[in-house]
């Protein structure tokens, strides 16, 4: 692809000493960025030779429009899952750099092939973190220096949408809609409304990942989720107005209002649910 920003930094970053595959992802990478849209790069390195953080410092120093306010990790520096990366504006633009071990992820996509994830709290993920997000960054990514397939070798891996991993994620997740919204009435008549909501959104989030997996769509995070869902070709009916009135609802106070319409999407997906494990 042509891209003056693209052209500027990939060189530089894949000339960094562990830097094995350079990929972009996000929006502009699936295609529905907005000229105010982030740059996303993944830098990709094996656990056996990481990345050198000094070097990819030094890489994009010149690059950078306020050096003094750039920020960039060490490895692991952001936890297990986001493992690290970088902050930096360069020509205007917001970029953002993540740190992927490749071993790391060819294993979660392995386990993910077998039906094995994991579900972990994470900073910037107030859903969750689960495995498959590495899936998704896989699937959308777009590999803009590869010099040993490696992020080749993973795409053609992923093959069509694993069954085990709809399974995995309809199980884990099918069951928490309902329990969600139970828990959200129990605290109507404490007004307790901030649990409330929390309680919404963790069911409507848990309601996106089951029906995205129904449909073999990886979910990258809960951004757009349940407009992706709603999209979908196996979906509730009227998903997206529904949602949008349930949250009309809970704005004017009328707590219980919203829980009905909640409570009818988590009847409906788990419909699909049953019906997807069914054929099975």
């Amino acid at each position: 692809m042509t891209d003056p920003l693209i052209d500027l930094l990939v060189p530089a970053l894949s000339a960094v000493p562990g830097v094995d595959a350079v990929v972009l992802g996000g929006s502009r990478a699936r295609g529905d960025a907005t000229p105010e849209s982030d740059y996303d790069f993944g830098l990709y390195f094996r656990a056996d030779a990481p990345l050198d953080v000094r070097d990819l410092r030094a890489a994009v120093a010149p690059f950078l429009d306020a050096p003094e306010e750039a920020t960039i990790t060490e490895i692991g520096e952001w936890g297990r899952w986001i493992v690290g990366g970088g902050w930096l504006k360069i020509g205007g633009q917001a970029v953002d750099l993540l740190f992927r071990d490749a071993d790391g992820v060819a294993a979660v996509i392995d386990d993910a092939k077998r039906g094995i994830i994991s579900v972990d709290y994470q900073p910037g993920h107030p859903h969750c973190f689960a495995s498959s997000i590495w899936l998704a960054e896989v699937h959308h990514c777009l590999p803009l220096a590869d010099r040993n397939a490696t992020v080749d070798r993973m795409k053609q891996s992923l093959g069509p949408y694993p069954p085990a991993l709809g399974r995995a994620l309809i199980e884990r997740f099918s069951w928490e809609i309902g329990f969600a919204a139970g828990n959200a009435a129990k605290a109507v008549p404490r007004n307790d409304r901030s649990y409330i909501a929390g309680s919404i959104f963790r069911a409507l989030a848990c309601a996106a990942q089951v029906i995205a997996a129904i449909n073999g769509v990886y979910v990258m995070n809960e951004k757009g989720a349940l407009r992706l869902a709603g999209t979908l070709p196996v979906t509730p009916a009227d998903l997206p107005a529904r949602v949008d009135a349930i949250w009309e609802r809970f704005a004017a106070h009328d707590d219980r209002a919203a829980l009905d319409l909640l409570a009818g999407i988590a009847l409906d997906v788990q419909r699909l649910a049953d019906a997807w494990i069914g054929r099975g």
